[in-house]
């Protein structure tokens, strides 16, 4: 109970800080530091509640080719800044001094929620608390389901991020 007591209070402050934050437009102007983190104007960027594939653990494909599974995680964000226009939403500070966002892309006149893109496509995941809980039970729900259609990384075999995070590998 304290738990969704918890988490209904942080979707209350959020929601009220994306409705007094002002939208941020990226220009093409983007530095890419992994598939949820970005660099523009000088500011640092990270998608609340997506977790990308960490740089540097290995990707296998089902025809056994080796790849780094982060700069995967990183070519599906930087794929989706360049087909669409993206704005976002400013709702917190990480303790790196990252101001977390949660972006929309307009693609094809279509709005998309960027997280849940990624994470349905199977190109992230849904970050997770320290205690294993979801950040975000939509993302959860996206995350199963690019599971279960093995869609993106799903196809082939790499370590969870919430794994190699939680054992600080």
């Amino acid at each position: 109970m304290r738990i969704k007591l918890t988490l209904f209070l942080a979707f209350i402050l959020v929601s009220q800080a994306c409705a007094q934050a002002a939208t941020i437009s990226f220009s093409s102007d983007v530095t890419f530091e992994t598939g949820d983190t970005w660099s523009h104007e000088g500011r640092k960027y990270r998608l609340f509640g997506v977790q990308s594939c960490i740089r540097g653990t290995n990707f296998r494909s089902p025809e056994g080719l080796d790849e780094d599974c982060g700069l995967r995680s990183l070519a599906s964000l930087a794929a989706l800044f360049s087909t669409g226009t993206v704005g976002c939403q400013p709702i917190g500070t990480a303790k790196d001094g990252a101001t977390f966002v949660v972006c929309a892309a307009n693609i094809d006149y279509a709005m998309v929620d960027v997280g849940t893109a990624l994470i349905s496509s199977g190109a992230a995941f849904a970050a997770t608390l320290p205690s294993g809980v979801p950040v975000s039970t939509a993302y959860a729900v996206a995350e199963l389901a690019a599971k279960d259609s093995r869609s993106g990384l799903w196809d082939g075999s790499f370590k969870h991020p919430a794994d190699v995070l939680s054992r600080g590998q």
